[in-house]
């Protein structure tokens, strides 16, 4: 029997996030494995897999922040907002006078914080139970609606100007659900020159790390992360007894006991070290947000 665990993985670029999923399920036996947060096949770094029961600990992961270390192109804008797209668009020579080094930390402090930001057109939201890039792709004009996201830090590490481009290689930490395309983008629209993304890499989701993570190349035998030791890492820790162990599993609530919960939710852990479910309040008692399978350690 497989046992249920998150795996962090390295992803190399020119493979889809399905790709990984896939080479997962041969690695490990099985096919019940998920992944928490897409990466575009021109993006490299960490992807969080869930395997087996785990899986159920993903819809935790994906609403964490990121961080991401990018290159952005000034200059020339695409058709997909990064470097997989046709150029639709250069900047004429007169466009750079001002582009200066101010210029470009002043475009990107205001895109900095809470920040309202279109997606990408070619992007994996859906639009009438379709993928805009389905969409995109078939010829259809897609405008998606614009999203609130936070970026908490937009750095330029590196700036260099060469052959009528200006590359800036940037750190980014931000909310999920942010396109670190279009922050190039409209950095790149804001100096009236255009923009999109030559390189990403993404180098933590949350809690973890790539680091942590292992090549896809090394996925026999690779160790993963018990449901318990991972949901540790994104919750706080309730330690339960035998007889709240067992009430929780059979779906009971735990009475009175709400006011041991100091945040929603928490992960509810077992004397032998083992992932019950996640819980939450209600009223003054407790009760399962989430049980994990039983037998699953």
């Amino acid at each position: 029997m497989v046992s249920p665990g998150i795996l962090l993985v390295d992803k190399p670029s020119g493979l889809t996030s399905h790709d990984v999923v896939a080479r997962t399920r041969r690695a490990f036996g099985t096919r019940k494995v998920g992944h928490a947060g897409t990466l575009d096949p021109m993006a490299t770094g960490l992807l969080v897999i869930g395997i087996e029961g785990a899986t159920r600990l993903l819809t935790y992961v994906v609403g964490t922040d990121k961080t991401y270390l990018a290159t952005i192109r000034l200059g020339a804008s695409t058709g997909t907002d990064d470097a997989e797209g046709e150029t639709v668009a250069t900047a004429a020579p007169e466009a750079w006078e001002a582009v200066t080094d101010s210029a470009v930390r002043a475009g990107i402090a205001a895109l900095t914080g809470a920040i309202s930001q279109v997606p990408s057109a070619v992007s994996a939201i859906k639009v009438d139970g379709r993928r805009a890039y389905d969409r995109v792709r078939a010829g259809e004009e897609v405008v998606l609606a614009a999203r609130d996201v936070v970026v908490s830090r937009f750095e330029l590490i590196e700036a260099r100007r060469s052959d009528g481009y200006l590359d800036l290689d940037v750190v980014v930490d931000c909310s999920s659900g942010t396109y670190i395309r279009s922050l190039a983008r409209d950095l790149g629209a804001a100096l009236g020159v255009g923009g999109h993304l030559t390189a990403l890499r993404r180098t933590r989701v949350g809690p973890f790390d790539v680091t942590d993570a292992v090549a896809l190349d090394a996925l026999d035998g690779a160790h993963t992360l018990t449901p318990a030791e991972a949901a540790s890492r994104l919750l706080p820790v309730l330690d339960m007894s035998g007889d709240d162990a067992r009430d929780l599993r059979q779906g009971k609530r735990l009475a009175g006991q709400a006011g041991r919960l100091t945040a929603a939710i928490a992960a509810a852990v077992d004397e032998d070290g083992v992932l019950i479910g996640i819980v939450e309040k209600r009223g003054a008692d407790l009760k399962s947000a989430m049980n994990m399978p039983e037998g699953e350690r």
